[in-house]
């Protein structure tokens, strides 16, 4: 008897992970992921040509874009300026506040409330936020800040996006999704590719040298290696070297 206990014990274990496993396919996740990524810029080229290289580059994949080329006076500063995430929720006035709160706590608006948080740019020579949407894969909302120094210019892009999973073992929902996907490739391969088509856009017409100084979270080789270029350990943006 006490074998057989233990049996059935055994085979009701390996059930109830199962059922979780399905349980947990079958529940829909909307996840609120941020990134950010840092370049410096090293090029002579003027103000013109490097903003019309990074709006060239910037539309390639992205549905929407608001672009600002504000005057900056005064001489070029010897450090370049650094974005500051901003969450406009928390600025509203009392009621609006207070509703927005109310909606995210319900998980009602969590792409609204993703592209009220923002990139605040103060001395930015050009800025640009844009929107990329997928039907059934994500909500993404992009902010670009390009700042003017002595030794050329600074690139902060900070992302934020809503990313969706689940929705059915065998939902449409979670197959519509995964098609979409496979499509136009997954939130975060999307995120990687616009932030790397418009330091490549910068670097083809400009010919600067462009290297990469930090970000969150790492940096998704795929889209970057696809592109011929990688960041080499020195975090320079450069050829990939063939394995000997």
């Amino acid at each position: 008897m006490k074998k057989f206990g233990l049996v059935a014990l055994a085979i009701s274990s390996v059930f109830m992970t199962g059922c979780g496993s399905l349980n947990n396919a079958a529940v829909e996740k909307n996840k609120s992921i941020e990134l950010y990524r840092v370049f410096d810029i090293h090029t002579n080229a003027q103000r013109t040509v490097v903003t019309e290289a990074a709006s060239d580059g910037l539309g390639r994949n992205v549905s929407s874009a608001d672009e600002k080329n504000p005057i900056v006076m005064g001489q070029t500063p010897e450090k370049p300026g650094r974005f500051t995430p901003v969450d406009q929720m928390k600025s509203m006035p009392g009621p609006a506040g207070g509703m927005m709160g109310l909606a995210m706590q319900l998980g009602a608006a969590n792409a609204i409330t993703n592209q009220l948080k923002v990139a605040q740019c103060d001395g930015a020579v050009w800025t640009a936020t844009a929107q990329k949407n997928v039907d059934n894969g994500f909500d993404m909302s992009f902010n670009l800040c390009l700042w003017k120094y002595k030794d050329g210019y600074a690139l902060d892009v900070y992302a934020n996006y809503t990313k969706k999973e689940g929705g059915g073992f065998l939902g449409m929902d979670g197959l519509a999704r995964k098609a979409a996907w496979a499509l136009v490739g997954t939130p975060e391969e999307w995120a990687e590719k616009t932030v790397l088509d418009v330091v490549r856009s910068i670097k083809d017409k400009t010919g600067a040298e462009i290297k990469y100084l930090e970000g969150y979270p790492d940096l998704n080789n795929a889209p970057w290696s696809d592109s011929g270029e990688v960041f080499n350990e020195q975090g320079y943006l450069a050829p990939v070297v063939a394995p000997n």
